[in-house]
């Protein structure tokens, strides 16, 4: 059953990723341009095969009328030009996928009735359509069952020769259930991608705070003691007496103690960046911690692409409030499952964690927060003009948490969100919350 279950859990992550539209990580998953192309090549030159059955029609032995070769033409064009694309974008939109999966077998349908036995193998391309399309493996197998039942149902009303029937009747099935582990395969090479880049995003992070922590460490002691020094040397010489070349040893060593100062402060400031937190590192780090507690996460792939592609400042506060949030589901909720999303609207980026656990106290609700990882929430948003509520999940069950920061249109690209812009707007926590 865990097997089973790990098997399974491809399809239910991917259909999270693929929408309406496609994104970068769809993108990715088709392979880009090359893959398009390429997916496009391989899907058409199947159909091949379905010149006999078409040259048939011209066959002088067998004349057929002008208007049943066009017809017959038409269906055969309109189902290799459906069925070609639908290969070929199957990764943009399921509900699409489903629709004209019935569109194909409607075409192949109409034409096994009435163009006879020599049309029913058409339905391998059904099979293999629909062990490919269909996202759910349980539903994939089920359609290609149902594709394998329909061709030996309309095999026997055209009277399809046993032995064409039982020739036909393996591929029909086997190319679909082929087709069902080939896409399997495109999911979970595009997951281990996905995992790697992860991991080397860790990996980075980790090396940039080990960098941080040693710069400080290695450089912070010894300048602070070189302004310490150069102070006291400054106030040695003012009780020497006055002079031309005392006043200018005192000033350059009040330039070393000025340079000292401001390289100790440049210092701090390069670590205070390089430890600035992320999205893309802070949901990695609350999965872990997570699953290492019990608790399921349910996470937002956004969350990932997104990270970077925005003002700095503002993804750091929408950070350090997922990674308190994560820490009070962990110490908190005693909840069992968790979930993250991000969502990007024409002027705010909104963060949202929610929680199955024990949610908020009815005497609480509408109180001020009292924890102080909230209020750090709270200020740092209000620090990018940004806003925080929080309180009882959906149907008053669990927890709910909010955070949003604004942004605003970049001229030269219309349409995608910019940099956040800074704004004198407060956020205050607009519910009770846990400490």
């Amino acid at each position: 059953m865990a097997a089973d279950r790990e098997c399974a859990e491809p399809y239910g992550a991917m259909d999270q990723r693929v929408g309406l539209a496609p994104d970068a990580d769809s993108a990715k998953l088709a392979g880009g341009r090359l893959g398009v192309v390429l997916r496009w090549f391989f899907s058409a030159i199947w159909l091949i095969y379905l010149i006999q059955p078409v040259a048939d029609l011209f066959d002088a032995k067998h004349p057929h009328s002008p208007l049943y070769q066009a017809v017959a033409v038409a269906l055969v064009v309109a189902f290799c030009v459906l069925y070609v694309f639908l290969l070929s974008v199957w990764w943009q939109n399921q509900t699409r996928g489903r629709i004209g999966l019935l569109a194909l077998a409607g075409l192949a349908t109409a034409i096994s009735l009435a163009y006879g036995a020599e049309w029913t193998s058409i339905f391998i391309y059904v099979s293999s359509a629909a062990g490919f399309i269909i996202w759910d493996r349980r539903r994939a197998l089920l359609a290609v069952g149902a594709c394998t039942v329909a061709y030996v149902v309309l095999s026997e009303i055209v009277h399809t020769p046993s032995g064409d029937l039982w020739a036909e009747l393996l591929p029909v099935a086997l190319i679909g259930f082929a087709m069902i582990g080939f896409k399997m395969q495109i999911v979970l090479n595009h997951q281990l991608r996905q995992a790697r880049g992860e991991v080397a995003k860790l990996a980075a992070s980790e090396e940039r705070l080990r960098l941080a922590r040693d710069m400080h460490d290695l450089t912070g002691q010894s300048l602070s003691l070189i302004t310490l020094k150069s102070e006291l040397a400054v106030k040695r010489l003012s009780r020497l007496p006055a002079s031309p070349e005392v006043d200018a040893v005192a000033a350059e060593l009040s330039d070393i103690g000025r340079v000292s100062r401001q390289t100790l402060q440049d210092i701090r400031e390069a670590v205070s960046g390089y430890r600035r937190p992320t999205l893309a590192v802070e949901i990695i780090t609350a999965r872990t911690s997570l699953e290492a507690a019990g608790i399921a996460l349910d996470d937002d792939p956004a969350l990932m692409t997104r990270s970077g592609t925005f003002d700095p400042d503002a993804e750091a506060a929408l950070a350090w409030c997922l990674r308190e949030a994560a820490t009070n589901v962990i110490r908190h909720s005693g909840a069992h499952h968790c979930r993250v999303r991000l969502t990007d609207r024409p002027d705010e980026l909104s963060l949202e964690i929610s929680d199955d656990g024990r949610g908020v106290p009815e005497s609480t609700v509408g109180a001020t927060p009292t924890g102080n990882g909230l209020h750090n929430m709270s200020e740092r948003l209000s620090a990018v003009g940004g806003r925080f509520s929080a309180g009882p999940g959906r149907g008053g069950h669990g927890f709910k948490l909010v955070a949003s920061v604004p942004l605003h249109e970049d001229s030269e690209d219309a349409g995608r969100p910019g940099p956040a812009r800074r704004t004198s707007r407060t956020a205050p926590a607009d519910a009770s919350v846990r400490s």
